[in-house]
């Protein structure tokens, strides 16, 4: 038997929209990853971009588990003597919870070329309303940890 790879001409992109509303955010963030990376596709090749465009609705209304909203810190460090900044995740939730989502599906990505490519493929829009009806996105849901057809 022969393993077949995928040629990146051949990879051909589907569009998902997801509805974040009382989702929690680390099991939505990893469906999110697998539906980016393509690791849901028979036809996964690790190093081509065979994945999907993400389009995540209601961002706003994403769940933390337990007391995470409280104890939870965005860390950005300048390389700087005291040029460490903890923004707690109250704060970010209030004012840019699509940052929240993105760096919890950019830290479950590659770090590389290729995770950079992916990434971009991620759309995240705050309400219930988004500019991509012309790709004809199918809806998902998530039920029980996964992402199915809704």
């Amino acid at each position: 038997m022969n393993t077949t790879f995928v040629k990146a001409a051949e990879a051909k992109k589907r569009w998902k929209v997801v509805d974040a509303t009382d989702q929690v955010l680390g099991r939505l963030a990893s469906q999110i990853a697998l539906l980016l990376r393509g690791k849901n596709r028979p036809s996964f090749t690790p190093h081509i971009d065979t994945g999907d465009c993400v389009i995540v609705l209601n961002v706003a209304k994403i769940k933390l588990t337990g007391d995470k909203i409280n104890q939870k810190f965005l860390k950005r460090y300048s390389g700087y003597p005291g040029g460490l900044k903890l923004i707690p995740y109250k704060v970010l939730m209030a004012k840019r919870p699509e940052t929240v989502l993105r760096r919890a599906v950019w830290g479950m990505l590659p770090h590389t070329v290729l995770g950079r490519r992916q990434i971009r493929a991620l759309k995240i829009y705050r309400g219930a309303e988004h500019p991509h009806e012309a790709q004809q996105p199918v809806p998902l849901k998530l039920n029980r940890g996964l992402l199915i057809q809704a």
